[in-house]
């Protein structure tokens, strides 16, 4: 049985200014789990995304794509698949606008086209722009996650898909888009109830808006000190900022490490 449940986002929070794990972070999630509390990705990512993180941190249980896909120490737990003919849709609707949609499973992730509020956004993320391919896409494998490219209004999309839509905006190039409902709190709830790991102190690191739902959820919420301005309204606890020891300041905080 663990002692604790650490969850933490990766942009702005476990990674550094480059978008990669810092070793002193590293060395903190492997003491972690030496000191039995389980230490468990967060975030908006997709698996295709992290492997390189999870082989540095150790880490195996991820909550990703906002909640919509839970894996338990490296077994899938729980799912939220987008309906095919509500993607279809969207893409539609936003190709109208003039803007790119970007589909995502754990294997990998297609685009629509291309153009100057993609590469804005695929840099500001550090991420490299995936292929075209998104009609073939969405025809043959499973779609997980949407991102829309766009800088605004995001009442546009918002408000045209709100009975089937969940929207996060995290750069100013783009909005996650999942299953209606989902969030990092949804998918945390699921991997306590399949994961057996109920009644176990619960602690969260994050700085973003997708992250409001997780940290309203635990025990223990930890917001960055390069957090929005409003997500530090949820935090028991500020930390130093991520590129200043904040994750190992935080843990210390709570007697963790």
């Amino acid at each position: 049985m663990y002692k604790g449940i650490a969850f933490f986002d990766l942009d702005h929070t476990l990674y550094n200014e480059h978008t990669r794990v810092d070793a002193e972070v590293a060395d903190a999630m492997h003491q972690l789990k030496a000191n039995n509390i389980l230490p468990v990705i967060s975030t908006g990512r997709n698996l295709f995304e992290i492997p390189d993180t999870m082989k540095k941190t150790g880490i195996d249980t991820v909550v990703y794509a906002n909640g919509s896909y839970v894996i338990f120490e490296g077994k899938p737990v729980y799912k939220a698949l987008l309906d095919k003919s509500v993607v279809k849709t969207f893409v539609d609707f936003a190709k109208s606008n003039h803007e790119a949609t970007t589909v995502m499973n754990s294997q990998g992730a297609k685009i629509n086209f291309i153009n100057d509020i993609v590469r804005g956004n695929y840099n500001f993320i550090n991420s490299r722009m995936p292929n075209l391919g998104v009609d073939d896409f969405i025809e043959h494998q499973e779609v997980i996650m949407m991102l829309i490219n766009t800088k605004g209004p995001d009442e546009r999309y918002i408000d045209r898909f709100a009975d089937t839509l969940t929207f996060f905006r995290n750069t100013p190039f783009s909005m996650d888009i999942v299953h209606k409902g989902s969030s990092k709190k949804k998918g945390i709830q699921e991997l306590i109830a399949n994961a057996n790991l109920s009644g176990i102190p619960t602690y969260a690191f994050g700085d973003g808006n997708n992250d409001i739902p997780m940290l309203d959820f635990v025990d223990h919420p930890v917001v960055m000190e390069n957090g929005l301005p409003h997500v530090k309204e949820y935090a028991e606890f500020i930390t130093t900022k991520n590129t200043d020891h904040g994750i190992v300041n935080g843990l210390k905080h709570f007697g963790l490490l």
